[in-house]
């Protein structure tokens, strides 16, 4: 490599046998890429966050090999300056090399403190960018100027009407482009100098997704009349404030339009008077016959996930995005009736899809659970990600766990919780669930806040979720009586207990986990549309819309995930181990003996032996083929543990007021 991660690994060189401390501020070893890389060369990483958590780590896993003499390639990674290496154990400290590294030592000539606002995913770009243009020695303005430019692809001064703009915003948003906030301040203060848009809500639209999106639907009506003519009377009473009429027909923000609508980011809307309709990008935001709509969409939606698979080489967030679309894909396709050519597609690539994720899961899954937690990207970050909001000026805090949801279910549920709450608003991301996708190893990474390995005793059930959960925010300086937790939420005859807890003076942060999803899952013969039916009839009861108003109405910030989701799968056999496994589900079992494991394996040559990623040493999984299931032959059934982008890619939704 001859990028900045050139000049880290050469400090890195195999069997030395001392550990390696390493400080790094800027959490550049933690980079995807670097880390795959460290991992080919043989090095293990260990991160250092909590003493009592890394000694157990290093106690169970390295420091018996080390008093052994046998060769080890570790690194421990602290995230500060090189002082804050003498925080960790002193019989590490004699034993080990020291190194430092700082964003400082690759980008001399741009602002640091700017630079340590960028996640490591960007400094490719930022190294291309010097390299060829050699800007000199910049200040903090002109880091954020240059980096907007180059890595963020918006030069502020070249916005000028508000087909720039809208552009500009629907580049943001469309590509879930995550921009620090310090280079929003940036860009929104540029363009508040320039008067020119001095009518948009500026802040507001560039920094909130789901503020953004129903600023364009409030905004559609308005757009039809102008253009089209006829329809509906248009309500002139906007929720968001900014300019009524939007340049949608402009060539560089039509090409957005009508995907956001095939996708179901925006919604069509009723007209009547289509005769003068001649543009077919229009009419993907006019309701006409639904199963004519279905089919057009479904046609549409094939072409795009067509065209936007991901390759197995490319960063997390590229899955996390197309993860949303697929599934928007999987729930048009269970409810349209499609033609034999787009069925035959859909299975093509989805089929493709599962290549290529498994391959991408296997070599950069093992470095996601170092990354930083904001934004948060595995389900161990989400507990992390709340405490740096709460340090940040939130109150009370509140994280609803929906067992078993995948993202297709929660497009099934969040529809209907709409219709019940029009009010509402949802700010989605995608984020991945632990691997094997088991209740009880990602549930418990999500309550413990750290990965499997430092639970190793109750890895096997979720008895000690609240614990773990209220140790957490021990940590994080709360109080017990400032921690609830609660699971079993499924009916309506449960919000009582839900209101009498949030209601309580001292609560701070509250965890509840919904089973119904689950529930579902585990009795469904009927496949992916059967669970559709099933969460959405589920929904209709409005037990979600409830427990949000609860919630929300005792002055909670609200949140959504899910531990894994769930896939269709069929048969491929039952393994025949006997009382062997220590776990047997339908698309995983888990062995703690490495030669029993092989021996089934070998009975299932296309099942995967998963590496032990941030699990106990004896936690040994063996996942099922792709779309298969470890019960009989030819069985449909839909369940959970493997790694199929439906199980592994679960929402994380922050729910918000219509005001907020």
């Amino acid at each position: 490599m001859t990028d900045w991660r050139g000049h880290i690994l050469r400090e890195f060189t195999p069997g030395v046998g001392k550990a390696t401390l390493v400080a790094d501020p800027n959490r550049l070893l933690t980079e995807p890429r670097l880390s795959e890389a460290l991992n080919a060369r043989g090095f293990e990483l260990l991160l250092f966050e909590d003493p009592v958590a890394f000694r157990f780590a290093y106690e169970s896993k390295y420091r018996y090999r080390l008093d052994a003499g046998q060769l080890i390639d570790l690194v421990v990674l602290q995230h500060g300056d090189s002082s804050s290496l003498r925080w960790l154990p002193f019989d590490l400290l004699a034993r080990s090399r020291r190194l430092a590294f700082s964003l400082a030592d690759y980008f001399p000539n741009l602002s640091y403190p700017v630079l340590c606002a960028l996640e490591p995913q960007y400094l490719d770009l930022i190294y291309d960018a010097q390299a060829r243009f050699n800007p000199g020695v910049l200040g903090e303005n002109a880091t954020k100027d240059f980096i907007l430019r180059h890595v963020f692809e918006i030069a502020a001064e070249l916005i000028k009407t508000d087909s720039d703009l809208l552009r500009t915003l629907l580049r943001r948003h469309y590509r879930l482009q995550v921009i620090p906030p310090l280079f929003v301040n940036r860009l929104v203060q540029v363009l508040t100098q320039s008067q020119l848009f001095d009518e948009w809500p500026l802040n507001v639209l560039f920094q909130e997704p789901s503020k953004f999106f129903a600023f364009l639907q409030e905004r559609w009506p308005v757009f039809l009349r102008r253009f089209v003519g006829d329809g509906p009377a248009v309500d002139a009473d906007l929720a968001i404030g900014g300019p009524a009429a939007l340049p949608f027909d402009n060539p560089d923000v039509r090409v957005y339009i009508d995907t956001l609508f095939v996708e179901g980011i925006l919604q069509p809307v009723d007209w009547h008077g289509l005769e003068g309709v001649r543009s077919s990008w229009l009419l993907f935001g006019i309701r006409r016959d639904p199963d004519r709509d279905r089919s057009e969409r479904l046609a549409s939606l094939l072409q795009i996930v067509d065209g936007e698979l991901p390759q197995p080489d490319v960063r997390h967030g590229a899955w996390l995005k197309f993860a949303a679309t697929w599934a928007q894909l999987v729930v048009l396709n269970s409810q349209a009736t499609g033609t034999r050519e787009q069925t035959a597609r859909f299975a093509e690539i989805r089929e493709r899809m599962d290549s290529a994720f498994t391959v991408w899961v296997e070599n950069r899954f093992g470095a996601l659970h170092n990354l930083p937690a904001t934004p948060p990207v595995v389900v161990h970050h989400i507990a992390r990600h709340l405490a740096s909001q709460m340090s940040q000026g939130y109150s009370k805090i509140a994280l609803v766990v929906v067992d078993g949801l995948a993202f297709d279910q929660w497009i099934v549920l969040r529809e209907q919780i709409s219709k019940q709450m029009p009010q509402r608003r949802f700010d989605e991301a995608g984020i991945f669930a632990w691997v094997p996708t088991l209740t009880n190893v990602s549930r418990q990474t999500i309550f413990a806040g750290k990965a499997p390995m430092y639970f190793p005793s109750s890895v096997y059930s979720t008895d000690r979720e609240p614990s773990l959960w209220a140790q957490f925010w021990a940590d994080h300086g709360l109080s017990p009586e400032e921690v609830g937790y609660m699971k079993g939420l499924r009916e309506p005859n449960s919000l009582q207990s839900v209101d009498e807890l949030a209601s309580s003076p001292k609560l701070k942060v509250m965890g509840l986990v919904v089973d119904k999803v689950d529930r579902i899952m585990h009795g469904m013969e009927l496949g992916t549309a059967g669970m559709h039916n099933q969460v959405r009839q589920w929904a209709t009861e409005g037990f979600m819309a409830s427990l949000f108003d609860i919630l929300l109405s005792n002055g909670f910030a609200v949140y959504l995930t899910a531990d894994h989701g769930n896939v269709e799968a069929m048969g491929c056999g039952r393994p025949k181990e006997g009382a062997l496994a220590e776990t047997r589900g339908e698309r995983v079992r888990i062995y703690s003996d490495e030669i029993l494991r092989n021996a089934v394996a070998s009975r299932f040559p296309e099942a995967l032996s998963w590496k032990p990623v941030g699990l106990p040493e004896d936690f040994l999984p063996l996942l099922a083929p792709a779309r298969r299931a470890f019960v009989l032959d030819g069985q449909r059934t839909v369940a959970h543990g493997g790694i199929a982008l439906e199980e592994m890619v679960v929402p994380f939704v922050r729910v918000l007021e219509g005001n907020q």
